[in-house]
């Protein structure tokens, strides 16, 4: 019996998996498997994404809030940082989302929402204020 891939995924992958081993290529569901991989690229930009989102907006609490600089910060901050950059030299194609103006804007204004929520500030710039080379520059503290 076919796997259903709306109503159990992890089966039909799995199904999907042994028609490939065992050579049964007349049996795939082509258009489900051309679908995944497809996904499998854009959970790779949404974990990006998650990571440059909480980098920037820590960058944002560091620079707007130094009475409140701490360890804690300055270690999620080194952590974003070597996320993205395991990220970007397991997967180069990714750079091209740090070169993207709309990608990153939307990057940035989903880490000023953020930061808003967690400083309780509103006065955050609208727009990008550092370079893509800055928010990953280990070196770079905002101040």
């Amino acid at each position: 019996m076919m796997q259903n891939y709306e109503t159990d995924v992890i089966a039909w992958a799995n199904e999907q998996a042994a028609l490939i081993r065992s050579g049964r290529f007349d049996l795939l569901d082509l258009e489900h498997i051309a679908d995944e991989i497809e996904d499998v690229g854009k959970s790779e930009q949404r974990e990006l994404m998650s990571h440059l989102t909480g980098l920037i907006a820590h960058l944002l609490k560091w620079q707007y809030q130094p009475s409140y600089r701490g360890s804690s910060w300055e270690k999620t901050i080194k952590v974003k940082r070597k996320e993205i950059a395991y990220s970007l030299k397991a997967m180069p194609s990714l750079k091209t989302r740090l070169v993207d103006a709309e990608w990153l804007e939307l990057a940035w204004d989903k880490a000023v929402s953020q930061a808003m929520v967690e400083t309780n500030l509103d006065s955050f710039p609208e727009s990008l204020c550092w370079s893509v080379e800055q928010i990953l520059n280990p070196e770079f503290w905002p101040s």
